[in-house]
């Protein structure tokens, strides 16, 4: 007999074996289409055996198998099966999750062996000079310019550099100046527009990571905002890309993606460049995956599914942001990219950069232990920018008018009057975030989840940011009748409206995500801040990181407080994250920058390490804070959570698996706190309860994890209740 043992998508922690009579160990990773009860679905070989513990005559044939293109590495499979075992995820669900869904669906738009085309001159146009193209032809010289310092382009790159170099390259063609060809992978030739010289501390570092490629080598890239860490990247990157070697870049936003991916595409105008993010429909991320795949892409950037993309040729990864709750999924598959991307280098045996100005704790902790090697860049990469002067302004004896305090109106004033950019950041979306009876007391709330309703006034809308539920604003109180409902605190809405008011002369551009779900809105929001057709920014977390606007003078914060009121352990470290992020945005060039936040607790040590920009002393402060409190990097975390349409149902569940954990053995390490309602009990129609469990080993946890969830999964209530088991939690 010969056996496949398959990994389907179904929520079942366990290899399936069918008979395949053709199959051999060369199918290893490959799709394979097998009937799975009165449906035929797709699956992926783990392994190819002679023996099964089902008898044969019990065992179904599988159907076609996937031949058209490459199997996927064993070093690949196993880090999918890392992932099941460590996060405790049905291993079939873990593999499925990861391949292009045309890919599991059999449905390929390329062969394998079709390559995209590339521009180069011909003989007449390498005897063209920029004194034979008009002064005013700027896409055209910036062309031309291109072609005869790189020799070749890519298609990619000239789709990615501008909407028109596409028929600018046939006009040249009709002219004779350029041609097209096929590049094959192994005919393409490394090309490498100028970079800057780096500071003496990017130098260092470049030298440092560049010493130890071909081993496991974890850094961890700490740099002030503008202190040139993506420049470290790249020339790291140009070394190796230059030794036809692959590099993954990790980016915890799609929203960060455009500006990056033109950085790098400039920079390596011949190499393949593929994106992965959500933003791709299913042909375009096949097309991606395949390229990466046959190791014709040397770059792969992507958001924390790319940390699943099969690179033969990997030879370092980069994880920028890497302190971004975003690379932590928050449903299905539970993992953390960042994590399984220090796994995945270890495996290959590679380095990997960890770049931040304000790592996350747990990264910081691994540094200053000697786990990872800490690289810092103290000083901003253009020699004439500063970083820029912090000040809190007291609202305790500071009025504020529609969430804007005078001294916040002025230094707007100021920066009008100078021609300069400012930003205006409030994390809070819509118009306000309560909608309120002054008699009564009543509140907007969701009849879904345990939040309130946001107040969207331009669309006379309230809505429920958790679960999408909409509803129109009520003319009067619903529970007394009283006309006088009126909404209650600032959102970007409301504070662009404010200013409209005060600076009606003012170009105002709000920045959420409100104003961004259309396709092509965020570039070109970004193309008319970067053009100089915005004086003041109104923006959320959008704009808080990865982002360099030159003239970009003020930012005012604005309701930064309301993390401090948090119950969540990490509420404060995110907060002070998230300030560092956009507080740097101001002064990163020739214009010196300066950061207003209004507070009401300037003397908070929060504040106070802000206004030094002091990252090492507040960590290491809170750091020692988290250690004699028992939380995490000292502890390790797991939470089990339950939804039901009835809370008693889902504490009940709890309440069953803890005395699962009672009776087991030698778990006297391993701590189980009582089960509680979640901090928002009810979300989408479901009321929800958690359960936490720590430990001061991952080892010890894991271990119990392993046998506690398949108790867990042998108990009569489970499929009634949707639970699941989230290892390292970022929220509680």
């Amino acid at each position: 007999m010969v056996i496949v043992r398959v990994a389907l998508d179904v929520p079942i922690d366990r290899l399936f074996d069918y008979l395949a009579p053709d199959a051999g160990t060369t199918d290893i990773g490959r799709c394979v289409r097998i009937p799975f009860g009165s449906r035929q679905i797709s699956g992926l070989i783990i392994s190819v055996c002679e023996t099964s513990a089902i008898p044969e005559d019990k065992l179904k044939y599988a159907g076609q198998i996937d031949r058209q293109t490459l199997p996927l590495p064993q070093s690949l499979l196993e880090l999918f099966e890392f992932c099941s075992r460590y996060y405790h995820h049905p291993i079939g669900q873990v593999v499925m999750n990861g391949l292009p869904v045309l890919l599991r669906k059999f449905k390929h738009t390329t062969s394998g062996k079709e390559h995209p085309p590339s521009w180069r001159l011909t003989d007449t146009g390498k005897s063209i000079t920029l004194a034979d193209l008009p002064v005013r032809a700027k896409a055209k010289r910036q062309l031309i310019s291109l072609l005869f310092e790189h020799g070749i382009i890519t298609a990619e790159f000239c789709k990615a550099m501008s909407s028109h170099s596409r028929k600018l390259l046939h006009e040249f063609r009709n002219l004779g100046w350029v041609e097209q060809f096929t590049a094959l992978p192994e005919e393409s030739v490394f090309s490498i527009a100028s970079a800057p010289a780096p500071t003496a501390e990017q130098a260092q570092a470049i030298s440092e990571i560049l010493d130890r490629t071909g081993t496991f080598t974890p850094w961890l890239l700490n740099g002030i905002t503008g202190s040139g860490k993506t420049e470290v990247y790249l020339q790291v990157t140009a070394s190796l890309l230059a030794q036809q070697k692959q590099v993954l870049i990790l980016v915890p936003e799609i929203n960060l993606t455009p500006q990056l991916e033109a950085v790098f595409r400039k920079r390596f105008p011949g190499t393949t460049l593929v994106s992965l993010h959500s933003g791709l429909n299913n042909s375009e991320r096949l097309q991606s995956w395949l390229q990466a795949q046959r190791g014709e892409a040397g770059i792969v950037l992507g958001t924390r599914l790319a940390i699943f993309t099969p690179m033969p040729e990997l030879s370092l990864i980069i994880v920028d942001e890497e302190q971004d709750h975003s690379f932590k999924q928050q449903d299905g598959l539970r993992y953390s990219a960042r994590d399984l991307a220090v796994y995945r280098a270890r495996q290959a045996n590679i380095p990997i950069i960890l770049g931040s100005a304000t790592p996350s704790l747990e990264s910081y902790h691994q540094a200053r232990t000697g786990r990872y090697r800490l690289l810092q860049l103290h000083s901003r990469a253009i020699s004439q920018a500063a970083l820029p002067a912090i000040r809190c302004i007291d609202l305790r004896i500071i009025p504020v008018q529609e969430g804007l305090s005078e001294p916040v109106l002025d230094a707007l004033r100021h920066c009008l009057a100078r021609k300069q950019q400012s930003l205006v950041f409030i994390n809070r979306r819509g118009y306000s975030p309560v909608l309120l009876c002054k008699s009564c007391r009543w509140i907007a709330t969701c009849n879904r989840c345990s939040s309130r309703l946001v107040v969207h006034l331009p669309d006379r809308q309230l809505r429920c940011h958790y679960c999408g539920n909409q509803q129109p604003i009520s003319p009067a109180c619903p529970q007394c009748g009283d006309p006088d409902v009126l909404p209650f605190g600032h959102g970007t809405q409301r504070v662009e409206a404010a200013l409209v008011k005060h600076f009606p002369e003012a170009r105002i551009l709000r920045v959420d995500r409100d104003s961004i779900r259309h396709k092509g809105a965020w570039q070109q929001m970004l193309d008319r801040i970067h053009q100089g057709e915005a004086d003041i920014l109104v923006g959320t977390q959008l704009l808080a990181k990865g982002h360099d606007f030159p003239n970009l003078a003020l930012v005012c914060v604005l309701n930064a407080d309301a993390s401090l009121y948090s119950t969540d352990f990490r509420a404060e470290e995110h907060l002070f994250a998230q300030l560092i992020q956009v507080a740097g945005r101001a002064g990163r060039a020739n214009v010196p920058g300066s950061v207003l936040i209004q507070t009401e607790f300037p003397q908070h040590p929060l504040y106070q390490a802000l206004i030094r920009q002091d990252y090492a002393a507040y960590a290491q402060t809170h750091l020692k804070e988290r250690r004699s409190a028992g939380f995490p990097p000292f502890v390790y975390l797991a939470v089990l959570r339950a939804e039901a349409p009835v809370l008693a149902d889902a504490l009940e569940f709890l309440r069953q698996a803890t005395a699962l954990a009672a009776v087991m053995k030698d778990y006297t390490h391993i701590q189980l706190f009582d089960p509680v309602p979640a901090h928002m009990t009810r979300l989408k129609g479901l009321e929800r309860a958690q359960l936490l469990i720590q430990a001061r080993s991952r080892r010890h946890l894991q271990t119990f994890l392993g046998d506690w969830h398949q108790r867990i999964t042998a108990l009569p209530a489970r499929n009634k209740i949707r639970w699941h088991l989230d290892v390292d939690p970022l929220t509680l």
